[in-house]
């Protein structure tokens, strides 16, 4: 075989990643007079970054991040310097995604609560982690939509399953008065089982005036606290502070939420 043909034989197998690289791979192995077990490793080493950039890639469509560019290296710590730090970096290990245990973020609207969630959830996903994201309102809504499509039970048994499923910006909308059962039930089928990130404006005890059914809510808080770690954001609003700098024609440095 000449190169074309190897080339056409390895994306004919998949194998796109060695493809790609198989040119500079040879040149390499000329220049540097390479071993053949080298050459040979050089290749598979890149069909396995390869991969795995692709495997990286799918998690993040699968996730549905609203916001899929948030990282924590361009989140302004400083802005809100009591903020828990520790807690932030140690949870973007995902070290408690195999604990299966939970975390709740808290904070008036623009204190970096969705940025840091989908952040974590970013970097739960280069851990090797599965990661599933929805709005609160938009869960409820696939949760109401599976129950008249009779898909239910198919609906949250795939949701009980994600390794780490953020539920973003609860109480930002209102919500069904179902809101609180639906909740309930996806969050016991996870409990114990895989993790939970929730963000919320309101603190937890105007969650049952919020979702309008306090024994259910009880029963919510009584297992995302079990093995919680619970962020407090805030007291400032970055957008807030974006906005009286727009007024006042000074410079914004960093972006929050």
């Amino acid at each position: 075989m000449n190169r074309i043909e190897i080339d056409k034989a390895l994306r004919k197998l998949r194998l796109s990643g060695m493809a790609n690289t198989l040119e500079t791979r040879l040149l390499e192995a000329q220049t540097e007079r390479m071993p053949p077990i080298d050459f040979l490793s050089q290749l598979v080493s890149d069909e396995l970054e390869r991969r795995g950039d692709r495997l990286i890639e799918r998690r993040i469509k699968y996730a549905r991040f609203r916001d899929a560019d948030r990282r924590l290296d361009d989140f302004d710590f400083d802005f809100n310097k009591e903020m828990n730090r520790r807690l932030v970096f140690d949870l973007a290990t995902a070290r408690f995604v195999s604990k299966a245990e939970d975390a709740l973020f808290l904070g008036p609207p623009g204190t970096g609560k969705s940025h840091l969630a989908q952040a974590i959830g970013q970097a739960a996903i280069l851990q090797g982690w599965a990661v599933a994201y929805r709005e609160a309102h938009v869960l409820i809504e696939e949760m109401a939509d599976a129950t008249l499509d009779s898909a239910r039970s198919e609906y949250l048994a795939k949701m009980e399953k994600v390794p780490l499923l953020i539920v973003d910006d609860l109480g930002m909308r209102k919500l069904p008065h179902t809101a609180a059962e639906d909740l309930l039930e996806l969050i016991i089928r996870r409990y114990e089982r895989t993790s939970t990130i929730l963000t919320s404006n309101r603190p937890v005890d105007d969650w049952g005036k919020l979702l309008g059914d306090t024994a259910a809510v009880t029963a919510l808080l009584d297992r995302l606290l079990h093995h919680a770690h619970v962020l407090k954001c805030g007291p400032k609003s970055w957008r807030t502070q974006k906005r009286a700098c727009a007024r006042t024609d000074q410079p914004v440095l960093a972006l929050n939420d």
